[in-house]
């Protein structure tokens, strides 16, 4: 395992980190076993992999519970915990979006409660509300680093404006968002700016929310509840053409005597400006696929012909 260290601070991760919205994420995933969500964050940890990614509203605080169990057999301090704030549900089931410095404390004190630790390594601000200044948002996150809940603030999903907000003092070290090999839109602005800003940027869906694992075929459909539903890669025409580029570039991980998830890990890793990838799932099993994208390695012939399917 290789491990890098995350701009503008002292966190040194490994570069494979483990995504887990499907460890109790009950409200995004149907029939979740959560023995399975167990098991595998247990054997994310003993494979080496330190970066362990959640957010207070995966099963409503359920995630957090389960990796709290979990972290109560480990050195706390040799695992890199992200967790995200901002996102209010209420016993009715609906949810809100809510920035307020008031509720931002709450909300990491819960899930500081639910984790079983007394800080959090790394908290994103994980959607911003378009009510509560971004700056005023951060620089409440910025208070609880100084008391020394929280070592490094991060923020996900936001614009370049909204980036440059709430980054306005410097307080920003991670960017969480959308990048893979069927979306590539995050290299037009955002990775400029944390490449010349001293962040980090984490990528989140770097498998493409499955297609990159290449396993899907033309009849595939998302069951009834499943989050994905919603999301524009999973619509008739898009899917179809992704299909195309997916099947092109598992030839090219044959080739490499690699898997199309390794391959598409490694190529992210590759990127300027990626300093670790946190694909999710569900299985101890995949985290064992996972953990083996460091031994992949790209000549620039090989990147080229990755450019060349992606743009065909």
């Amino acid at each position: 395992m290789i491990y890098q260290k995350l701009r503008g601070t002292d966190l040194k991760v490994s570069e494979i980190g483990l995504g887990t919205n499907a460890v109790g994420g009950h409200n995004l995933f149907t029939d979740l076993n959560e023995v399975d969500g167990i098991e595998m964050v247990d054997a994310a940890l003993q494979l080496g992999i330190t970066f362990i990614d959640t957010a207070d509203i995966y099963g409503k605080g359920r995630s957090e519970e389960l990796i709290g169990e979990v972290l109560t057999r480990y050195n706390r301090e040799d695992v890199v915990v992200a967790t995200k704030g901002g996102r209010r549900w209420f016993a009715d089931g609906s949810v809100v979006v809510d920035n307020t410095p008031q509720y931002l404390r709450s909300a990491l004190e819960s899930s500081l409660h639910r984790l079983k630790t007394d800080y959090v390594d790394l908290y994103y601000l994980h959607f911003p509300d378009n009510k509560t200044p971004l700056a005023e948002a951060i620089g409440e996150l910025a208070k609880l680093k100084q008391e020394g809940k929280i070592k490094a603030i991060g923020i996900s999903n936001v614009s370049l404006e909204q980036l440059k907000e709430a980054n306005v003092h410097g307080d920003i070290s991670v960017l969480q968002s959308p990048y893979h090999l069927l979306d590539r839109s995050a290299e037009q602005k955002l990775l400029p700016y944390t490449r010349g800003n001293n962040i980090s940027f984490i990528p989140y869906g770097p498998l493409a929310y499955g297609l990159l694992g290449g396993k899907y075929t033309d009849d595939f459909k998302l069951a009834e509840g499943d989050w994905r539903r919603g999301q524009p890669l999973f619509e008739k025409e898009a899917f179809k053409k992704s299909l195309k580029i997916v099947s092109s570039l598992k030839e090219l991980a044959e080739e490499k005597e690699t898997t199309l998830t390794n391959l598409s890990l490694a190529w992210l890793l590759s990127q300027e400006g990626i300093d670790a990838v946190i694909p999710g799932g569900k299985r101890k099993d995949q985290v064992v696929l996972n953990s083996r994208t460091s031994d992949v390695t790209f000549t620039q012939k090989d990147l080229d012909m990755i450019e060349g399917i992606i743009k065909s």
